[in-house]
């Protein structure tokens, strides 16, 4: 099989205006200086070109990604039962949004601005029969084409059908480069390997590989070495999460990394950034960025201003916007507060003045306890699905940040 053309994303996504691709660039570069990245010349020689139709629009780095992410959750169906799974789901519902309401959808999507890119989900986001024609409309749309899957049904045909479809980008879901430990989290004796044969396939197909992992006791002492093999296979971004008592993660709650435990991961991600040229981005820890200002004495001043215009901390309602199945509109997949419903309500108008978006979005007077009072609420602000799942207030502070015992 011919890989199909590079270009084949709109243009008009990625560099207009120019300014996004300047921003983009001044995140990555203040990162590096904060990191002392030895590998960024190799990311940029092998990722940077080619990551700019996953970032699609995106003002910095933050909590899921980037800003002005939109992540859609196609189907609740999946092949895997694993035990952290937020949605918790095997079947589709009943209630997931028909092809022509989907096509409706995501016409709506594409006409706002700031909404370059789409992420497909799931569940198994393979699972949906439709979702070659679901992709190749919002590639006709003017959108780029990101798939997020646990990547067990990925073949070589299928990666090539995805990027014929305008996928860009693959999130695949790896949790431990030990074959043992991966099968367990996903409940599933064939999944580790089923994965990897899916990654070598989206590789082949010219798709940008992006790892998922999600840090939970299960697998928090071997993590460096998982960090490792998404380095070896050419993973231009990681994605590290972290377990939050939601969905079927609400049933293993003692898995969950403590306070203590997020200081530990944050400041081992921070040392081992140094010497891949993957770019590892907590998910539920956006205390990462305040930490590595605080470490370089860059934390007030001039550099405060700057962080504040290129880090974002959690990103939930602010940029990142979670659709479920059945058209519910969430801030975050883990803040579960539904906003509106596609079908009844147009995406703009729920995503422009849904009340949750509007008091995200304005965290200097919103934001309660220690998130509230703290320098860093616009680059952190708090895990908001953690404030949900711990306080029952998503706008209550956030009980795994380490940063407050003696500096805010």
């Amino acid at each position: 099989m011919q890989k199909p053309p590079i270009f084949n994303w709109p243009l008009r996504s990625i560099f207009w205006p120019p300014t996004l691709i300047a921003k983009q660039l001044t995140s990555v570069l203040y990162f590096n200086n904060l990191v002392g990245w030895n590998k960024f010349p190799k990311w940029l020689r092998k990722h940077s070109f080619r990551s700019l139709p996953v970032a699609a629009g995106s003002i910095g780095m933050g909590c899921i990604g980037f800003p002005a992410h939109p992540a859609w959750e196609v189907t609740s169906a999946c092949n895997l039962c694993c035990v952290h799974c937020h949605v918790a789901s095997s079947k589709p519902a009943k209630d997931e949004l028909t092809t022509n309401e989907a096509k409706r959808f995501i016409d709506d999507l594409a006409e706002a601005d700031e909404f370059r890119m789409l992420v497909y989900t799931g569940g198994e986001p393979l699972m949906r029969p439709d979702l070659l024609e679901l992709l190749y409309h919002s590639r006709k749309a003017g959108l780029t084409n990101v798939i997020a899957t646990n990547g067990t049904l990925i073949t070589e045909e299928v990666a090539f059908k995805l990027r014929e479809a305008g996928v860009v980008g693959a999130a695949v879901s790896l949790d431990s480069s030990q074959r043992a430990i991966h099968n367990y989290v996903r409940r599933n004796d064939n999944a580790f390997d089923l994965a990897m044969r899916g990654i070598q396939a989206l590789k082949k197909a010219g798709i940008l590989l992006q790892i998922n992992v999600t840090a939970m006791e299960y697998n928090f002492s071997r993590l460096d070495e998982l960090i490792e093999l998404a380095d070896s296979e050419g993973s231009g971004i990681m994605l590290m999460y972290q377990l939050l008592p939601v969905g079927r993660g609400s049933a293993i709650e003692e898995a969950a990394l403590n306070v203590n435990e997020n200081e530990r991961l944050l400041k081992s991600l921070a040392r081992k950034q140094k010497n891949i040229s993957t770019i590892i981005e907590p998910v539920a820890a956006p205390q990462y960025w305040p930490y590595l200002m605080e470490q370089h004495s860059k934390s007030n001043g001039i550099w405060l201003k700057l962080a504040e215009q290129v880090f974002h901390g959690c990103a939930a309602g602010r940029g990142f916007v979670y659709i479920k199945a059945n058209g519910d509109v969430w801030p975050c997949p883990f803040v579960e507060i539904n906003a509106g419903n596609v079908r009844e309500t147009s995406f703009q108008k729920i995503w422009r003045k849904g009340e949750v978006f509007v008091n995200l979005r304005n965290r200097d007077d919103t934001l309660k306890g220690k998130c509230g009072e703290c320098k860093y609420r616009t680059i952190c602000g708090g895990c908001r699905g953690r404030a949900l799942a711990y306080h029952g207030d998503y706008l209550a502070e956030d009980p795994s940040c380490f940063l407050h015992s003696n500096r805010c």
